[in-house]
């Protein structure tokens, strides 16, 4: 049914040592689109992926991959879905196109070795086994696997990690045109921008609760601003006074009210305003410096970002 979801879960639960790391957690992916699925470390989302793949058994609740149950069904399934695992998840003797040759075999209809091997950037190591390629040759190889069966949905766990830039944007490209071919992707990452530039659809997760969820565009213009925030970034010394630089701001010229603005110090010495930011608020910036007798040694104006949206929904503190 190709107007049905490629996955869907609903309530799902599951438990460690009785305390719930996923919690009535629900949430549907598109096919031809592409699922973002984000959170703190200890959030969930990984729990939350290796039940839809097959891997853990929910407590509670239903999970549905192509309109099956992934424990159930899990041998009808297989040749419809790739699996991108975290750490690789791939044997460590072998070499890296022998093990694809290996992976590609197991399908009635596989893409081409020689084509995903050149788009992949994988014959500079080829002939190198598993357990000395780098991170990021890993990752471009177990994506490759992942992707070989031409699979109706692929889970990405940290498709990217650990590449240059060279390789994340062909990773990047890939994924893309997975999309444009009908397939459904879920992807967890922890690379903001990632999510922004590929994700159609975002789930942001903590405490293995949906905190928020949205098309991208709608999440960028949530917040104090109806309109989309603009953030003004600027960095000086260390101990100014955020909260005199949030009044200032909140009483200068400007035409929105103070409420529409948020003013926090980052780390120690930098600051972010979010909000409509416009020349009167760059003005009212300065001048709060200039009364510190603070020099900024970087000014930055940019707009709202994923990593913005993310921050304010599950704050700062390292976890």
């Amino acid at each position: 049914m190709p107007d049905s979801p490629a996955v869907v879960l609903q309530d799902v639960v599951k438990r460690y040592d009785g305390r719930a790391v996923v919690d009535h957690l629900s949430l549907t992916a598109s096919r031809g689109a592409v699922t973002a699925v984000l959170g703190p470390n200890g959030a969930g989302k990984t729990t939350t992926i290796e039940c839809c793949e097959g891997l853990r058994a929910p407590d509670a609740g239903t999970v549905r991959v192509l309109g099956l149950d992934p424990l159930l069904s899990a041998r009808d399934l297989r040749p419809r879905v790739g699996v991108m695992l975290q750490d690789g998840g791939l044997p460590t003797g072998v070499r890296a196109l022998e093990m694809l040759h290996h992976v590609a075999s197991m399908y009635a209809n596989p893409r081409d070795v020689a084509e995903i091997t050149e788009r992949l950037g994988l014959a500079s190591f080829a002939r190198t086994t598993v357990r000395r390629l780098s991170g990021g040759q890993r990752q471009r190889l177990a994506l490759a696997a992942a992707i070989v069966g031409r699979p109706e949905v692929v889970f990405l766990d940290e498709p990217s990690a650990g590449m240059d830039p060279q390789s994340r944007h062909a990773v990047w490209e890939l994924v893309r045109e997975l999309r444009a071919d009908g397939v459904g992707i879920v992807l967890t990452t922890h690379l903001m921008d990632e999510a922004e530039d590929l994700a159609d659809h975002v789930y942001i997760v903590d405490h293995g609760q949906v905190i928020a969820s949205g098309a991208t565009p709608d999440l960028l213009h949530s917040g104090p601003s109806a309109d989309g925030n603009r953030t003004l970034r600027l960095e000086a010394r260390a101990g100014l006074d955020v909260e005199a630089l949030a009044e200032r701001v909140g009483s200068g010229p400007t035409t929105s009210p103070a409420s529409a603005w948020t003013v926090t110090e980052t780390q120690p010495g930098s600051y972010s305003v979010t909000g409509p930011v416009d020349p009167s608020t760059v003005a009212v910036v300065t001048a709060w410096l200039a009364d510190e007798s603070a020099l900024a040694s970087r000014i930055t104006i940019g707009r709202r970002t994923l990593e913005d949206v993310f921050l304010d929904l599950t704050g700062r503190e390292l976890r």
